[in-house]
């Protein structure tokens, strides 16, 4: 009796076991790991070390709107000074609205072949007093690069085109988009699927790297 209560108990731990494992490797899958057995940390520095400016799009092929708020939402993920969340997000997928921005954008041409576009805004109301006002340029940067990763690891192109500090491109995309004045937009990502024209760069340089 007592040999069968234990192999009982064995099994049954066995089975919990294999159960945990799956469930682990379903939630590895999920956050892009791969079954072949490349750890989170992998995929992650892979997927910054493939992230590429993407400027050439599939015409037609359209990105979901839930796919959409999935960036925003890794965007609104990134660190802000003092937690600030100095931000607005527009996302513009009307061709009306994408065209407005194509017109008075000279290195957002691209737009015209992407599926939208998310312009990343500091909101003035939010920003910190003095001279920590300015941090909102580096939280706003911070959540366009988790949207370039996000758009990376989801399959996805985008590409970052500078609007601020250039007083007439501030004011332009203002203007297009009927953005409150306390609305400054940081820049134009375009989004879409890549036409695979695009190819990450080797960009590590050792003699870049000082050790004090």
């Amino acid at each position: 009796m007592k040999r069968n209560f234990l192999k009982t108990g064995v099994i049954s731990l066995y089975v919990a076991g294999l159960a945990l494992v799956a469930a682990g490797m379903t939630a590895c899958c999920n956050s892009g790991c791969k079954a072949d057995g490349q750890n989170t940390a992998e995929a992650v520095l892979a997927n910054i070390a493939n992230r590429k400016s993407v400027r050439h799009f599939v015409e037609g092929k359209e990105v979901s709107k839930a796919d959409l708020e999935t960036l925003v939402k890794a965007g609104m993920a990134a660190p802000t000074a003092r937690n600030s969340q100095p931000w607005e997000f527009y996302i513009v997928s009307t061709p009306e609205g994408k065209q407005a921005l194509v017109d008075g954008l000279p290195y957002a041409k691209m737009l015209a072949q992407a599926s939208a576009a998310i312009v990343v805004c500091g909101n003035a109301e939010y920003m910190l007093d003095g001279e920590g006002r300015e941090y909102w340029v580096q939280d706003c940067s911070a959540a366009t690069e988790n949207i370039l990763l996000a758009a990376e690891a989801m399959g996805l192109g985008a590409v970052w085109t500078g609007v601020y500090p250039v007083r007439e491109r501030v004011k332009f995309v203002q203007e297009a988009l009927s953005l409150p004045s306390t609305h400054l937009p940081l820049c134009v990502i375009p989004v879409g699927y890549p036409t695979g024209e695009d190819q990450p760069k080797d960009k590590y340089k050792a003699d870049r790297i000082y050790w004090k």
